[in-house]
């Protein structure tokens, strides 16, 4: 992304959020509400008392669901299939933020929108990602910082949900011991799940074992897993899919013959469609073999929650590295 869009979106955000604080300011005066809306909901609706809890992103969202038992109300900014990175909240999204307890975000970087997005707002936020050991990026714009995809190895997953119950102890003590059997029940389930994709990845031989995608966001699976990685570009931005950055995986797919090439939900698969057609590799779109990454599917969709998320790659990428090549 140049510097001149950079410049154009953060004057537009800052106008947003101008207009937003002062909406947010007017309605809360109107509710006779302060700022932090203890039990109150992230919409200013009725919450039935309980603290809200806002997530940047769905699977942090469903994360956050699975602790709370019940006790909090969870909003997700996003819906499903919204590409975070980018993200362009709305007036709404920064009232909603002025409404919250509790704020979660990813953190590593993922949001490059977040502190102009709550900057009207007094809430508590909490990066999730902290306690992660971060990968590097290592090309692009982007090297050098931190790959902010750490959810995707189940065993830093298991440090979110860590995080999850001290913001949610901190914020609501009454419940502290529930959130802390919530996390450990669920924490449990986690590690079942990547107990059963390491039993499942360790089975690729050496010559089926490098996944090709769209975005690097699976170095930290695939650093757990033993897998090799080649990507298009590794964080998505407005630069996808240049001639450099195709004719890379091209020579990448042919050399090693890889039979499979993926993208995920949330890009445009034109660029690996390319890749495909220059190698023979087998590229699909259908939900079967979409790689889900940056944000859950809809409730009747293939992953629907984190733990399908990953059950749901980790069988993806073992069909297309399978498979014989055309």
């Amino acid at each position: 992304m140049d510097q001149s869009t950079i410049s154009r979106r953060q004057h537009w955000l800052g106008a947003l959020i101008a207009v937003a604080v002062a909406a947010a300011v007017l309605l809360m005066s109107a509710c006779g509400a302060g700022n932090g809306n203890a039990g109150g909901s992230a919409d200013g609706g009725d919450s039935n008392g309980k603290p809200t809890v806002l997530t940047t992103f769905t699977i942090p969202a469903d994360m956050a669901k699975n602790v709370a038992g019940g006790h909090l109300n969870i909003v997700s900014i996003t819906k499903p299939g919204a590409e975070i990175h980018d993200y362009e909240p709305t007036a709404s999204d920064i009232v909603k933020a002025s409404h919250a307890d509790l704020i979660l975000r990813n953190g590593l970087g993922l949001e490059r929108w977040f502190d102009r997005f709550v900057a009207g707002s007094k809430a508590k936020k909490v990066d999730l990602s902290a306690g992660v050991t971060p990968m590097n990026i290592t090309e692009g714009e982007y090297e050098g910082k931190a790959n902010p995809h750490a959810w995707m190895s189940p065993k830093n997953g298991q440090i979110y949900v860590s995080n999850i119950v001290k913001a949610f102890s901190d914020l609501d003590p009454q419940h502290a011991a529930d959130y802390r059997k919530n996390g450990e029940a669920y924490s449990k389930k986690i590690q079942a799940v990547s107990d059963q994709l390491t039993g499942e990845l360790s089975s690729l031989p050496g010559s089926e074992r490098t996944l090709v995608s769209c975005e690097g966001a699976f170095s930290y699976l695939t650093r757990d897993e033993g897998l090799n990685e080649v990507y298009m570009w590794p964080v998505n931005a407005e630069n996808e899919g240049t001639p450099q950055q195709i004719a890379k995986v091209v020579d990448a797919v042919k050399k090693d013959r890889i039979p499979t090439v993926f993208c995920e939900s949330t890009v445009n698969g034109k660029a690996m469609q390319q890749v495909a057609k220059e190698t023979g590799a087998t590229f699909n779109q259908d939900d079967d073999h979409l790689l889900y990454v940056d944000s859950l599917s809809a409730g009747n969709g293939p992953v629907p929650t984190y733990l399908d998320l990953l059950r749901h790659d980790a069988e993806a990428i073992i069909s297309g590295l399978t498979a014989k090549q055309r």
